[in-house]
């Protein structure tokens, strides 16, 4: 494959040992995205950042603890991040559809390293919140395009699987952050500058590697076959799937899916704009504004069940449920290792029990362990301070909290974050998966813009509504959200082919669509070979002249076609 360079690791490598060192990559990024997150609750609790270099609060002098005089510039600075990343994964997905998941990756790298210097740098909050803008911007096309990446070259019977590891290393990122900055609190006493730059200046080493190496990795055979380059999208597809013994013919088949999908989409769709996504004009039975809602509110749900206020402000929970100021960070950096070892827990069963469950399952813990965390906390306060009692309910409150962050990590961690990559068509797979980098961006922003102000004003009440939001989705997830576990990802426009939002009619109009176009996707489902029985080779078919995403279409034209068949039949 002349077209390909030779440097490529494409070249070298095949079938999962390919699947894995693109899902390193993959990682890396999103171990950069966890890093960034963790990263700034340490940064918040260093003296010399919320004191004398952003004077957003000061010591309590007789506990040390921060106490925040200005909760709005300290929620402003973190939520501003958050800005960025929403206009930076608009961006990343007009690139990623435009120029290729590649370019796109090392945009954001090279981006994302222009902000993280600025913010090392930092001398007054004005700095720092334009830094923060620009280093959210190369996060929001990362994030945009990373998963997209991830799920187009992975099989669809092991996506989830892979993505899931991806998140371990995320998660492994919040780990580093925490653990570097209690490290770092103990220089200087934690006085100097050193404490919260360096913490800061660290991501920029990941960046740079990724960017560096991103180029020798094979683009997405996906995005290849949209914009005309198949030679190159069949090579690709044979080197991750395999040509020979039991695999021959997989990539075929999969490559003849993607090419009849990509054909159907074009006829189907005739505008692309994220404006036209957003409204659905122009998409026809894709329903691609249906499917940005859903993206959207998910991500947007994913921070309200709690995840952003444990994440950025654990010091302020573990204290708020009576934690002594010493023992905070080692309580929040136990917290983190808890978390990202629950990670592990999806990665065996998000193929097994699908995306749906996944989600129910945990919603009800998370709902449960914050109401007692909340109900605890508040036993806790009612009795003197340092009694057995208090540190007793003190103890059960940070249990809870615990539990929380390991089920969230099971669970809520993944699958937003992978749904989007999965359910848009083809033809605006990064703009769709950046839709819900918008979700996230705005349900983050906005939390983490209330949460000071929120523990200040409920103190402990917050978690009840950190549960209330956790009810909330159960509903949601079942009558909205149609599976999208171990179907392929061109079967997904199959899938929302249903002219109704109910997730019951989707199922049921999927069915029958499959039953009518038994030619569109069937191949890479079932696994076997498209080759020609007599001669051998690719049999390369296009899509059928009659195949459409319309149920009471294909419907007519069966029964136009039985009257000719009983026509010629009669006057034959």
């Amino acid at each position: 494959m002349d077209l390909i360079p030779r440097s490529n690791v494409v070249h070298k490598l095949e079938k999962r040992s390919l699947l894995i060192a693109i899902n390193c990559i993959a990682a890396l990024s999103i171990f950069f995205f966890g890093y960034d997150q963790g990263m700034m609750g340490g940064v918040n609790g260093a003296q010399n950042y919320y004191d004398n270099t952003m004077h957003f609060g000061h010591p309590d002098p007789e506990t040390g603890a921060p106490v925040i005089d200005d909760t709005l510039l300290q929620g402003g600075i973190v939520s501003i991040y958050y800005v960025g990343t929403l206009v930076g994964c608009l961006v990343g997905g007009w690139f990623g559809d435009k120029y290729g998941r590649i370019k796109t990756i090392a945009l954001g790298a090279a981006w994302a390293v222009l902000g993280a210097t600025l913010q090392t740098s930092a001398m007054n909050h004005t700095w720092m919140i334009f830094a923060r803008l620009i280093n959210g911007w190369g996060t929001g096309i990362l994030n945009a395009i990373v998963p997209v990446w991830a799920t187009e070259t992975a099989e669809h019977k092991s996506r989830g699987q892979f993505v899931a590891i991806e998140f371990t290393l995320n998660i492994f990122g919040v780990v580093v952050a925490y653990w570097l900055e209690y490290g770092c609190s103990f220089y200087t006493k934690g006085n100097g500058s050193f404490v919260w730059r360096f913490p800061i200046a660290f991501q920029i080493v990941p960046l740079l590697f990724l960017f560096a190496i991103v180029f020798i990795f094979p683009e997405s055979p996906r995005w290849l076959v949209k914009v005309g380059r198949e030679e190159e999208a069949r090579y690709i597809l044979g080197r991750l799937r395999g040509e020979t013994g039991e695999d021959m013919g997989k990539a075929e088949a999969e490559f003849q899916d993607i090419r009849n999908i990509a054909e159907l989409e074009r006829k189907t769709a005739t505008r692309t704009s994220y404006w036209s996504m957003f409204t659905g004009r122009g998409s026809g039975k894709l329903h691609t504004a249906r499917r940005v809602q859903l993206v959207i509110w998910l991500q947007i749900m994913q921070e309200w069940i709690g995840i952003a206020g444990v994440t950025i402000y654990a010091p302020t929970i573990f204290r708020t449920a009576g934690i002594s100021n010493t023992d905070v960070q080692w309580i929040s950096g136990l917290n983190t290792i808890t978390y990202m070892l629950s990670t592990l827990i999806c990665v065996f069963t998000l193929d097994r029990i699908g995306r749906r469950w996944t989600l129910y399952w945990g919603s009800v813990v998370q709902g449960i362990s914050m109401a007692l965390a909340g109900g605890l906390t508040t036993a806790g306060q009612s009795h003197p301070l340092g009694s057995a009692a208090a540190k007793a309910y003190s103890s059960g409150a940070v249990a809870m909290i615990f539990l929380f962050t390991a089920t969230f990590g099971a669970t809520w961690l993944t699958v937003p974050w992978l749904y989007p990559a999965e359910i848009f068509p083809l033809e605006v797979r990064a703009k769709g998966n950046a839709w819900g980098v918008v979700g996230w961006s705005v349900g983050n922003g906005w939390l983490t813009l209330l949460c000071p102000v929120m523990f200040k004003a409920l103190k402990e009440n917050t978690y009840y509504v950190f549960a209330a939001a956790n009810v909330i989705t159960i509903p949601m997830v079942w009558a909205l959200y149609p599976e999208s576990n171990q179907r392929t990802l061109e079967e997904m426009n199959l899938v929302f082919a249903a002219d109704s939002i109910w997730n019951w009619d989707a199922e049921r109009n999927f069915k029958i669509l499959k039953e009518q176009n038994p030619e569109l996707v069937q191949a890479a489902q079932r696994g076997h070979s498209v080759l020609d029985p007599e001669t051998g080779l690719p049999v390369r078919n296009s899509v059928a002249r009659n195949m459409s995403l319309d149920v009471n279409a294909m419907q007519s034209r069966h029964h136009d076609d039985v009257i000719d068949e009983k026509q010629t039949f009669k006057h034959g």
